[in-house]
């Protein structure tokens, strides 16, 4: 096993007993032998593309098939084997239908004639074999940068499947797609090749975040700033985790009406701003503060708990018997329902107690997406030009459990009264409950959503940038950034394309970058790693 694509990854190097995050090394074998079936299957569907025989059908199914590989998303050994047999089913029949239209592809790759055993050990064994890191390049800054497509790549496919629930899709993303798992498996790419793909996975990354937006805004509106309470109130509950939109409106359509109130954990919690989905009145509110967000404290809620995607850590074994999974999420003990029929998790809160008592552990406010920021655009731009408002901080990024997270409390609780943060994602449920105030009537804290809202973020910088006639990097705004696994890397790469440069980023750098890698990017793009609150805010504020 061999495993560094998330920032806790063992000793700062690589996972290669158990992952961290709590695969063990026959998951990770299938996921390695995932990735080399979807490759065989993008080198036929690229040549499917341009005999115009595009399957749509199947460019889900490699979306669906990369995001699987991302951390914490599917530990299933029996539904990883299942999917890399289906993947070599349809490359099979998808390269005996190009070649009867007189297409084909270069011969000599592994993973075209990658056959699947029968057996599930003996196809761990095979993944196992792949040495799939290893084997990319044995130039370590070549494979370096092939590491940082893929892991660009796994972020692309979470949004762009997110977004194709709501009909949103662009050929652009799913050929990028397929080429930069073409890429992997090719031999001779130049460090310029490998830095220009990162790029362009970068601008890609941010065509499908704004595909998703559209898909998000398109049906539940513009997130509006929403107070969600964080206590509870005395009815039956469930439970909701990940970031999954189209399973919170199944969940609370097929609650309706039952005495059950639903609740957000994780990065849903933004999801009480849009107005189609805060009219339901049993969406309730948001459970679990801080650090407590990400551990999921079990025992203490008294109802089923559906996970939709991925989550920074997986729930005990035994709480297995009140835990659900849905869409592409799998744990063994867990049961996996449809993601049109929660009828399970309904019946076993209807059994449940609940919550017993009303419980008042105050609100927090969400909703501050680029509408609702830009709707007030020009009392923003007023108080920084009369020097009410001095800079602004994006906080950001992904939560985790390594020790040193709380550098982002501290470094929010330091910020100067005078200046604004802007946070999205799971890392800010390390400051998310803090009163910083307001500035003329504007939260200093501002909640924009989840990860892939990092699109709404971009935009406030550009119109921010554009209103005081300047460059984004010109503008008093200072990212600080954490992470953790790989739709992480694929904003950052974004932010790379659009040229932002001074970002600091933590608590660890990647292991999967190399020196010479890491220099490029310090020259290029100035990326530093974090130090302390204190030092960080005053080289800040001192430019």
């Amino acid at each position: 096993m061999f495993c560094n694509q998330c920032e806790q990854t063992a000793h700062g190097i690589a996972c290669d007993i158990a992952g961290v995050c709590g695969k063990n090394e026959d998951v990770a074998a299938l996921q390695d032998a995932l990735i080399h079936a979807l490759q065989g299957l993008s080198y036929w569907a690229r040549e499917a593309h341009r005999l115009d025989l595009r399957d749509e059908q199947i460019d889900i199914l490699v979306l669906k098939g990369v995001f699987t590989t991302l951390t914490n998303v599917d530990f299933d050994p029996a539904r990883l084997s299942e999917l890399i047999r289906e993947v070599v089913a349809r490359r099979e029949a998808l390269a005996a239908r190009v070649a009867a239209h007189g297409g084909g592809v270069p011969v000599g790759s592994d993973c075209l004639a990658f056959a699947p055993a029968v057996d599930d050990d003996a196809l761990v064994d095979q993944g196992k074999a792949l040495n799939l890191i290893e084997s990319l390049d044995v130039d370590p800054d070549i494979r370096s940068l092939k590491q940082i497509l893929l892991y660009g790549i796994k972020g692309i496919c979470a949004y762009a499947e997110h977004a194709s629930k709501f009909g949103q899709s662009d050929p652009v993303v799913i050929d990028f797609i397929h080429e930069a798992l073409i890429a992997l498996d090719t031999d001779g790419v130049s460090l310029e090749d490998g830095v220009a793909l990162a790029l362009k996975c970068g601008e890609v990354n941010l065509r499908a975040m704004e595909l998703l937006d559209a898909g998000n805004t398109g049906h539940y509106g513009h997130p509006v700033p929403t107070q969600v309470p964080l206590g509870h109130r005395k009815n039956k509950c469930i439970l909701i985790s990940g970031h999954d939109l189209k399973n919170l409106e199944t969940l609370l359509q097929q609650t309706e009406g039952k005495g059950i109130d639903v609740y957000t954990h994780g990065e849903m919690l933004p999801c009480h701003g849009y107005p189609e989905l805060r009219k339901y009145p049993h969406f309730y509110g948001h459970y679990g503060t801080a650090w407590q967000n990400q551990r999921l404290e079990l025992p203490a809620f008294p109802g089923p708990v559906l996970f939709t995607t991925n989550c920074i850590q997986r729930p005990a074994s035994t709480y297995a018997q009140r835990v659900f999974t849905t869409g592409l999420v799998g744990w063994p003990g867990a049961q996996h329902v449809p993601e049109d029929d929660f009828s399970v998790v309904v019946e076993m809160a209807l059994e449940m107690d609940g919550f017993t008592d009303y419980c008042d552990k105050g609100s927090v406010t969400t909703g501050f997406a680029r509408n609702a920021v830009l709707g007030v655009a020009d009392q923003v731009i007023d108080a920084v030009k009369a020097g009410a408002i001095k800079h602004f901080f994006l906080v950001g990024g992904c939560d985790g459990s390594r020790p040193g997270r709380n550098y982002y409390t501290e470094f929010v609780k330091q910020t100067p009264k005078d200046s604004v943060v802007l946070t999205l994602a799971c890392g800010k449920f390390r400051f998310f409950n803090q009163d910083l105030g307001t500035i003329g009537g504007i939260p200093r804290l501002l909640d924009i959503g989840q990860c892939n809202d990092a699109y709404s973020a971009i935009q406030i910088a550009v119109a921010l940038s554009e209103a005081f006639d300047c460059g984004v990097n010109e503008l008093p705004l200072s990212m600080i950034l954490s992470w953790y696994e790989q739709k992480a890397v694929s904003i950052l790469l974004t932010l790379l394309y659009l040229g932002i440069k001074n970002i600091r980023l933590g608590p660890t750098l990647p292991a999967f970058i190399t020196p010479n890698v890491l220099n490029y990017l310090v020259d290029a793009y100035q990326i530093q790693p974090i130090t302390t609150p204190e030092a960080d805010l005053q080289a800040i504020l001192a430019l």
